[in-house]
């Protein structure tokens, strides 16, 4: 008797489960916009993924010299800005134009363009808007959520933000409490409660604790998990991964975001993608799992077809939530493959 009711238990709890983690439920987040179609962290590119039918659209943020809170991915200015030619004498030894060193006045003199490395002056995609044309402007947080709360009122839908908040430690050795100046904005704008359409990500894991236990924010947060370390964070991100680290997600965030390559590990007999147990762990700890980022020309080394694998990751994978720099694609794929409509 003991074991028939653990296996109603188990079927209970799984039943449960996929309600709350339905396939059709699973969020495109518009990664820094419609990266994919106009210079990224745009408020054109991000006016464009709102008509793309994206669910939630990303700021990535950073501060300036004056305390605003700014939507570029980098603490850097020199990859996505004509920073070097409009301030030549600005960099700091390492030959590097950083945020911080500038007003926002001084930040809005700047032209954004297509992503290029800042020595090399290589454009990152080259198939992408042309570089070095028409006119675009690094936008404030504060800019960017009137926008999105205009086009919500206007149109009737209720998109959501999703917000990063890019190198706390770094921003404090520079006196800047980043994770307060945005909580603040949230908060002026309407964003307090758990229920708010919003998400805030850090890969800091230290930050996220501090975000929930000393700052005492309701809202919904997510760890960025990579697959090796990087410069935002000292964080283990093998530990994280683990059950263990699950587990200790699960006492701060409501979530996590790994990298795409953290969750597609290889193929099966049957040549089909062999996701991760990361998955599934993370859904028995109840956080989601909202996966970056898809490109349609930056394929990871295992993926050989673009629709091949937007298809999986939307059907197979028991994924909530997808970033992507084409928004449109995967908006188009989630309504046809759950109406049951034919795509390839």
């Amino acid at each position: 008797m003991r074991k028939i009711l653990s296996i109603l238990s188990l079927f209970l709890t799984l039943c449960s489960n996929s309600n709350i983690y339905g396939k059709s439920d699973i969020f495109i987040i518009a990664h820094r916009g419609a990266s994919g179609y106009l210079p990224e962290h745009t408020l054109a590119g991000k006016s464009l993924s709102y008509g793309m039918g994206a669910d939630y659209i990303e700021q990535d943020v950073v501060l300036t010299k004056d305390d605003h809170a700014i939507v570029i991915h980098d603490i850097y200015l020199d990859e996505i800005t004509n920073v070097s030619e409009v301030f030549p004498h600005r960099s700091r030894q390492d030959g590097r134009y950083y945020a911080i060193d500038f007003l926002l006045s001084e930040i809005k003199m700047l032209t954004v363009t297509e992503r290029f490395h800042h020595q090399s002056k290589i454009v990152i995609y080259p198939g992408r808007f042309p570089i070095n044309t028409s006119k675009f402007q690094i936008p404030t947080l504060i800019e960017e959520i009137e926008l999105i709360q205009g086009l919500n009122k206007s149109t009737g839908k209720n998109v959501g933000i999703y917000t990063e908040i890019k190198f706390p430690s770094w921003h404090r050795r520079q006196g800047k409490d980043i994770s307060k100046i945005v909580l603040n904005i949230l908060s002026e704008k309407g964003y307090s409660k758990k229920s708010d359409n919003v998400y805030i990500q850090c890969f800091d894991p230290i930050e996220l604790k501090r975000l929930r236990h000393e700052l005492n924010s309701q809202l919904k947060l997510i760890q960025l998990i990579d697959d090796s370390s990087i410069p935002e964070s000292d964080a283990d991100y093998a530990h994280l991964q683990s059950i263990e680290g699950l587990k200790e997600i699960a006492s701060y965030a409501n979530g996590i975001a790994p990298s795409i390559q953290l969750v597609i590990i290889g193929r099966d007999k049957n040549n089909n993608f062999l996701y991760s147990p990361l998955i599934d762990n993370a859904h028995r700890n109840n956080l989601v799992v909202h996966v970056y980022t898809l490109r349609r020309d930056e394929l990871p080394p295992f993926a050989k077809n673009y629709s091949e694998l937007l298809r999986s990751l939307l059907t197979s994978s028991g994924i909530n939530g997808i970033f992507t720099d084409f928004p449109d694609d995967a908006v188009t794929a989630k309504s046809k493959i759950f109406n049951k409509m034919e795509y390839d």
